[in-house]
């Protein structure tokens, strides 16, 4: 497992209860030896069992504190994080970015790494994040990390890359109020300012999860695109037929061309046209939010 010297098991190694089982004796083993860091995960989570004993997995070793904060699940979820002594925060759905927010705040331990529930942590940027931490260099932050994205099973290359991302931080930057979690829904991101100190890139992969399917892609690009409309409406943007027109040609030529996804062969291709998709969805519904607002075109 990463950070324990043993490679993390993946849903064709081994039958989900001995991955559980791996799971549970392993973060209670390396916490008993001392091998792990001064350091938090946080997470958020809803009926995210199967990644999430990934996640767990790809820690052990690593991280002494696991803090998720769960917004309902009903598949065995809690009963993972309890089993393998995570501590858990119930609560309803805040949004992306309050409820990544509380979790960043209810970790103790000096560094704070969050990871979202389907994403595991390659082995070789769980021991950047080892040397890192055990360096302690004055004046750092935080660190940035590349995600890549594990599409119907292997990962992109060219496609959305790269994805660098500010995921660990200081927690004494979150006290003070100089880490943070910003943006509008779903688009969430990690700040730290320019104060804290300054930020770092890690070796190594963070393995987004999300898309193990077309249709699961698809399916997840439509419903984060009714949250980002939904987003850009509140914050008083207004649907415009010239970016419903140049936008989804757009994302896809960005996916498939600038970032040369093409040469990941169909899937490069398929997540350019789920992003044209998520595009066009996007713009449609801003245009009927502003329809049916009291100032809008139909009103």
């Amino acid at each position: 497992m990463a950070g324990a010297g043993m490679q993390a098991a993946y849903p064709a190694d081994r039958p989900g209860a001995d991955r559980r089982r791996r799971v549970d004796s392993t973060l209670r083993a390396v916490h008993h030896l001392g091998m792990t860091l001064p350091l938090s995960i946080a997470t958020v989570c809803r009926n995210n069992r199967q990644t999430m004993e990934r996640v767990l997995e790809s820690v052990a070793g690593l991280a002494g504190e696991v803090v998720a904060v769960d917004s309902g699940s009903t598949d065995g979820t809690l009963e993972l994080l309890s089993a393998c002594g995570a501590r858990v925060i119930e609560t309803q759905w805040k949004g992306h970015v309050a409820t990544k927010q509380m979790a960043l705040e209810a970790c103790e331990l000096e560094w704070i790494l969050h990871l979202d529930s389907d994403e595991p942590v390659e082995p070789a940027l769980a021991a950047s994040i080892r040397a890192f931490i055990d360096r302690r260099e004055p004046g750092v932050a935080g660190a940035r990390v590349n995600r890549k994205i594990w599409y119907r099973g292997r990962l992109l290359e060219h496609a959305w890359q790269p994805e660098w991302r500010l995921r660990l931080v200081r927690r004494e930057h979150v006290i003070a109020g100089l880490a943070r979690w910003a943006g509008a829904d779903p688009h969430d991101r990690l700040d730290v300012d320019a104060r804290a100190g300054r930020v770092v890139d890690l070796p190594g992969t963070l393995r987004h999860e999300s898309f193990v399917t077309f249709a699961e892609h698809l399916g997840k690009q439509l419903a984060l695109s009714r949250i980002a409309a939904e987003s850009m409406h509140r914050a008083g943007q207004r649907g415009s037929l010239l970016r419903l027109i140049g936008s989804p040609p757009g994302a896809m030529f960005k996916q498939v061309v600038l970032k040369q996804g093409w040469r990941d062969g169909i899937p490069g291709w398929l997540a350019g046209g789920t992003a044209a998709a998520g595009a066009l969805m996007k713009h449609l519904i801003l245009l009927e939010l502003g329809e049916k607002s009291p100032d809008g075109p139909g009103a």
